[in-house]
């Protein structure tokens, strides 16, 4: 999910004429010069704070991520208690540990086609040589047609607003600095926690709008002990492998309104897993001791996919269980028995709690789900942004001045065709008049033949 992390150490003297208040760290303040300490954002600002102009400092710059930029993205994520980040920061800590083990060996492999092309999709925005924040974007489909947000941290050196929400702020910047380098996305999504009002506004500001409501939920070790129990009636269920890629992408698309369906963009290649893809996958599950279970229910009658779950399994039970659910809307029947199959296969592992989502458009799944005792997680909003916003941020329409154009393209005066092309008008004219009207000689035949026959 997508975040905004606020600096804590701020200048005495600024502090004076401007106070914060926000809700107690969850940290501790190291006092770390180089790198500073973040607090979890939202903060709360006081009115004075909106108009407080950003001092003149040296222009941002945004570029990808290199290797000395890792120790300081490790640092603002060290400074959270691991119980304390939320999913994305979590993942986002993994990944820079496998960048400082291996990123030299992912830069060779930029030279050639790989999956693992996208692995670095990080952007940084540096200020007098300081790192002030940084964007993680990702493809959403194999056409690279929609890219995804993942998430936003900034490290705010200043207390104003104008630093986070403006047109000139670090978020901002580094959104647009996507926008503009990453060419090939038509269509950009994020999530977003619907209490992160600031975070909202932020990208309410950059073009982005709402698609739909996304709950998390999570299902306690004993829920899913008691599902376990019920056998699962389940005699079409099949495992995945790349001959159903099109039965899956039927289900994807019948189990999401058009909308969404035209965002996500997804096609048959995207239900696919190459080769090199499944080598670099069983890696990852490796190295996070993790194990991935999926399986779809087939209908021989209508020769379709009705159902289909994806498990990520932790084996060392570390964090809670994953896992992605798409089910027929004419079959919501199979939630219960989907559950319990996955509540099954995960007996086999150390106890933890499972993580699922539902969105408003699935209103079975979250009927189930409350009457199966699951607790609410977080709420967040999908949003969506397409690259036609770039011509209302560049100019909008009022400012076009259309009357002026068009009272401009009109003639001065009548237009006068010249000779010559007068007189191939006028002979156009008079060759399709007489191609309208009959000869007389004809007429006269066609009388006479009228008169015999009587």
């Amino acid at each position: 999910m997508s975040s905004f992390l606020i600096d804590a150490k701020i200048d005495d003297d600024r502090n004076a004429h401007t106070p914060i208040h926000h809700q107690p760290s969850t940290i501790n303040h190291l006092g770390y010069d180089r790198y500073k300490a973040p607090l979890q954002y939202p903060l709360t600002l006081k009115s004075e704070t909106m108009s407080t102009s950003i001092p003149p400092t040296s222009k941002i710059k945004i570029r990808p991520v290199q290797f000395r930029d890792l120790e300081a993205i490790a640092y603002w994520l060290e400074t959270f208690h691991p119980e304390e980040r939320n999913a994305a920061q979590s993942a986002l800590y993994r990944r820079v540990q496998q960048l400082r083990r291996c990123y030299g060996l992912l830069q060779l492999l930029k030279l050639f086609p790989n999956p693992l092309d996208n692995y670095c999709s990080i952007f940084v925005a540096y200020q007098d040589e300081h790192l002030q924040g940084l964007i993680q974007v990702a493809p959403y489909n194999k056409t690279r047609s929609t890219w995804r947000v993942e998430q936003v941290l900034v490290n705010g050196n200043n207390v104003t607003q104008e630093l986070l929400i403006g047109h000139q702020g670090i978020g901002s910047q580094l959104l647009r600095y996507c926008f503009e380098k990453i060419w090939e996305a038509r269509t950009w999504v994020l999530e977003v926690n619907i209490n992160e009002k600031d975070t909202l506004g932020l990208y309410r500001q950059n073009g982005f709008q709402p698609l739909a409501q996304t709950t998390y939920w999570s299902c306690s070790p004993e829920i899913l002990q008691q599902l376990a129990e019920k056998e699962p009636d389940l005699p079409n269920l099949l495992p995945v492998s790349n001959a159903d890629a099109t039965l899956l992408y039927q289900l994807d698309c019948v189990s999401m309104p058009p909308l969404l369906r035209q965002v996500f963009d997804r096609h048959i290649e995207d239900f696919k897993t190459g080769l090199i893809t499944y080598i670099v996958e069983q890696i990852q599950q490796w190295l996070n001791k993790t194990e991935v279970v999926s399986g779809y229910v087939f209908e021989p009658q209508r020769k379709a996919a009705i159902g289909y779950f994806q498990l990520q399994l932790c084996q060392d039970g570390s964090h809670p269980h994953q896992a992605k659910l798409t089910v027929h809307p004419a079959y919501t029947w199979l939630y219960p028995k989907l559950l319990s199959q996955m509540s099954g296969i995960i007996q086999r592992v150390p106890p933890q709690s499972l993580q699922l989502s539902s969105a408003d458009y699935q209103p079975e799944r979250e009927e189930y789900l409350e009457k199966l005792g699951a607790q609410r997680v977080e709420h967040a909003l999908l949003m969506s942004r397409s690259v036609w916003h770039k011509l209302r941020e560049s100019k909008p329409l009022e400012a076009l001045n259309l009357p002026e154009v068009l009272q401009g393209l009109k003639p001065a005066r009548t237009p006068i065709p010249n000779p010559w092309l007068k007189s191939v008008l006028e002979q156009s004219k008079k060759d399709s008049s007489h191609q309208h009207r009959p000869n007389s000689s004809s007429r006269t035949k066609n009388l006479q033949e009228q008169n015999h026959q009587d």
